[in-house]
């Protein structure tokens, strides 16, 4: 997959696809029956398939004072999509400029001569230009008047009649449900990370960690959860993780710390990539590091018996 930055002046070879069009934050299963609508109707047209999206997402730029949010980063959200093969990733500047167009002017000066797209899908709910005056009933009209296709994929929901939708998403995890927002993800919430200096605390106490900053990923609920980590060199190991602010021996900002099992080497400042599997308890403030330690330990066990490791 190319990933293709801006609209202007592209090259023939970035010019002409089918593109799904949208937000795409988490390309959740309903995000992906959008984007696979568009592959399909990149092959029989013979054209290349794309996503176009925003970078970065218009909510953070409305919403700078906003709590974090996003569901996957940037290169998590590429490899899903190169997964499903999709041919080019176009990323958008979001900025006043692009955010004052109307909805006119983006169909036109985006879509129709920037990227020149022969066929745009977008969801049922999608909505563009300045002050999101513009629907898919619009964006058709126009379609008609600049010379694109428009393909407007109707809601879907998920197992058990889940609904699919980011926010769900959010909710479940803020809820301390990670397998419902699996659900609605089509796999695991995931934390992507370098590996940053902690106190090495967990080291003396038995039990290293490799600590992750959480950035601008949605806050899970605090506590301990059994995870599933990739290593860079492809390497993946089960765990156990706290998702906290280490309440026990002095506070700090929330952070992801992974303890992996039958593991013993240095991380540092490598980029390592954890699944929250399952939420085992939440976050406590412990009497002392001997009740902490003997804690930690039952969490071990439970979560190697959920991973199927015990």
């Amino acid at each position: 997959m190319r990933t293709v930055r801006g609209w202007r002046d592209l090259g023939p070879e970035d010019r002409g696809a089918a593109v799904a069009f949208g937000a795409f934050d988490g390309v959740h299963l309903g995000h992906q029956q959008v984007i696979d609508a568009a592959i399909q109707a990149a092959r029989a047209m013979g054209a290349r398939s794309g996503v176009a999206t925003f970078e970065p997402d218009p909510w953070r730029w409305f919403h700078p004072d906003d709590p974090p949010f996003l569901l996957t980063n940037s290169a998590q959200r590429g490899r899903v999509l190169a997964g499903m093969g999709v041919e080019r990733l176009y990323l958008l500047d979001f900025d006043a400029q692009l955010a004052g167009l109307s909805a006119e002017d983006f169909a036109r000066q985006v879509l129709a001569d920037g990227l020149g797209v022969r066929q745009v899908v977008v969801g049922f709910d999608f909505r563009f230009g300045a002050g999101r005056t513009g629907d898919p009933e619009l964006l058709e009209r126009l379609g008609r008047e600049l010379g694109f296709g428009v393909t407007v994929a109707e809601a879907v929901t998920g197992p058990s009649g889940v609904k699919l939708s980011s926010t769900g998403a959010r909710e479940a995890l803020e809820a301390g449900d990670p397998e419902a927002a699996a659900a609605i993800l089509g796999r695991p919430f995931a934390i992507e990370g370098a590996v940053v200096q902690g106190r090495r605390l967990g080291r003396q106490l038995g039990f290293p960690t490799a600590n992750v900053e959480l950035g601008d990923y949605v806050r899970p609920k605090l506590g301990i959860y059994a995870t599933r980590t990739r290593l860079p060199d492809g390497r993946v190991l089960g765990g156990v993780s706290s998702i906290g602010m280490n309440p026990t021996v002095g506070e700090v900002e929330p952070r992801l710390e992974v303890w992996l099992f039958d593991f013993d080497e240095d991380l540092y400042g490598q980029v390592i990539e954890t699944e929250l599997l399952h939420f085992l308890r939440p976050e406590l403030k412990f009497d002392g590091l001997d009740p902490l330690i003997a804690q930690v330990m039952a969490d071990a066990a439970e979560a190697r018996r959920r991973l199927g490791l015990a």
